[in-house]
């Protein structure tokens, strides 16, 4: 694969993930309403859940697109079977749309039950604040250094374990999907707790996922990342109204975006 080819790519990618934000922004105005935040109709929020997942992801992703977009080449190059990188990517997003499937599904029996406890003038603040706890703790597991070790060298997935035609590009998507999840869940549980549809939490989210997937050492800065979840963990159960881009329940957010 020729770096001209490489370069098109990875402009293709990332201007899909430029127009995922556009739409993820224009389909989120005014609906983020903080940690509990009315995730909608399932139609609406799938659709906005993959566009959402589009926006964060492709950016982080790319290196895999490259190195899966690469062996698909030279592989088409020796007479053997190609697929092109559209059917890996979505089996890789068909992974995060389940993940996203079962989080709504959470969040309705949660809400479901109207726990009182949950009430942001009861005990709402601290459970928001205990799920950034959780998901700072598992940063330091030894189940999240894997993970994220397989996100950040694929060599092991598109090379050691290559599968043949277009159900075979589907379930190494799948497969690298699951990696990533794995990898991230704790992160996407922080963003549902401060508002899952915040374009501010969103940003910076997708920030800390990118680095601890994308820069060099930024496997390194797990332990930074779980340190900054614990501040903000214990910002919100002690001073939630100055916390930036919070939108309180019911209430106003700290700052807005």
């Amino acid at each position: 694969m020729t770096s001209r080819r490489s370069a098109s790519l990875a402009t293709v990618v990332l201007a899909g993930a430029f127009a995922a934000w556009l739409v993820t922004v224009e389909r989120m105005q005014g609906m983020n309403g903080g940690p509990g935040t009315d995730l909608g109709a399932l139609g609406w929020y799938v659709g906005v859940w993959v566009t959402m997942m589009a926006a964060m992801m492709l950016p982080a992703v790319l290196p895999v697109v490259l190195l899966f977009a690469r062996v698909s080449t030279e592989r088409m190059k020796r007479g053997q079977a190609a697929v092109g990188t559209p059917v890996f990517l979505a089996g890789y997003f068909a992974t995060w749309t389940a993940f996203g499937l079962v989080a709504y599904g959470l969040a309705r029996l949660i809400i479901g039950q109207h726990f009182a406890f949950l009430r942001w003038d009861n005990q709402g603040r601290y459970v928001a604040a205990g799920a950034i706890g959780l998901a700072a703790a598992y940063q330091l597991t030894p189940l999240k250094r894997i993970c994220l070790r397989h996100c950040r060298s694929p060599l092991a997935l598109v090379l050691g374990h290559w599968r043949e035609g277009r159900l075979g590009a589907v379930r190494m998507g799948v497969e690298h999907g699951g990696w990533c999840v794995g990898c991230c869940w704790g992160l996407m549980l922080a963003l549902f707790a401060v508002g899952v549809m915040s374009i501010a939490w969103m940003v910076i989210v997708s920030a800390a996922i990118f680095v601890e997937k994308v820069l060099p050492r930024g496997e390194q800065l797990t332990w930074a990342l779980g340190a900054l979840l614990v501040g903000l963990a214990v910002w919100i159960a002690v001073d939630p109204g100055s916390v930036p881009w919070l939108v309180q329940p019911g209430g106003m957010s700290g700052m807005n975006m």
